[in-house]
């Protein structure tokens, strides 16, 4: 029966990590920008939800909107006048700046924060809830429901209003998109703005998880790229399916190894994949 809670606290997780890696995914996928920024995004998201908690008493689920909003017009503003400027020179440009972005980003976190880490401590958790031999917190488990549900109302929006069709054109070929009227460089500069989005919203859900501080930043830019790669590039489905198995593999992988190893086997299985199969698990060929 332990089996089962081990199983349930994985996929607890990978719901957590599909919404961590499907911003940093669409990003990647659209723009062809490996977005270094992405782990500090998510970190930001987490210090917007920890303020706002321990000044206003808001819920870090509440906080989510403000994390969110705000990491949206961080991004739109970084992608329109800079990142746009080079958005045509090779990859290795567009990730140098995103790195130079993120060390600057960072360290006026660190500057301003200090690396020390901090906690999300609820007054009033929600009850755990217990099904026969399994046992989960139910604040994790709210978390995970809202992450898995920010990714489907992502995926719901790529698929059937205007924005998210133009996403979509823009990454199947952005010159045709352009030649039909598309604004490629809003839309660009948008959904440089949804990723940001998401990963404050994820940072946000993850304040009542992990501590924050933004020594977590590579850890989670780490976990993005891992989905990213398992579920397939630029695909929101295919985050959700790599979450939840990096999430499934890093817990099962700590009970049996310990949980010093469970990295390790993640990025063991990432590098099977990529011989195996480069463009995941749900990519289409041509996008990995």
């Amino acid at each position: 029966m332990i089996y089962l809670q081990v199983l349930a606290n994985g996929l607890v997780l990978g719901g957590l990590y599909a919404s961590i890696a499907v911003g940093f995914s669409l990003v990647w996928g659209v723009l062809n920008v490996i977005n270094i920024l992405h782990g500090t995004f998510i970190v930001a998201g987490s210090y917007v939800a920890w303020f706002a908690y321990a000044y206003a008493g808001i819920h870090p689920f509440i906080s989510v909107l403000i994390a969110g909003g705000l990491l949206y017009a961080i991004g739109y503003a970084l992608q329109a006048t800079l990142i746009n400027r080079v958005l045509a020179a090779p990859v290795l440009i567009t990730l140098t700046l995103t790195f130079g972005l993120d060390l600057i980003l960072n360290n006026a976190m660190l500057f301003a924060f200090t690396a020390d880490y901090r906690k999300v401590n609820l007054s009033s958790p929600m009850p755990s809830l217990e099904l026969g031999p399994i046992f989960i917190p139910g604040d994790r488990l709210a978390a995970m429901a809202l992450a898995v549900g920010l990714t489907l109302l992502l995926n719901q929006v790529l698929r059937s209003s205007r924005i998210g069709r133009a996403i979509v054109a823009v990454r199947m070929d952005r010159e045709a998109a352009s030649l039909m009227g598309v604004d490629v460089p809003r839309i660009n500069a948008v959904t440089f703005g949804i990723g940001a989005l998401m990963a404050g919203a994820a940072g946000a859900l993850l304040s009542i998880i992990y501590p924050v501080s933004p020594l977590n930043a590579p850890l989670f830019l780490g976990k993005a790229f891992v989905v990213c790669v398992l579920g397939g590039l630029g695909s929101v489905p295919g985050a959700l399916v790599g979450g939840l198995l990096l999430g499934v593999i890093e817990s099962f992988g700590g009970f049996l190894f310990g949980p010093e190893h469970a990295v390790t086997i993640a990025f063991t299985l990432l590098l099977i994949l990529l011989f195996v199969r480069p463009s995941g698990i749900l990519g289409k060929k041509g996008y990995e």
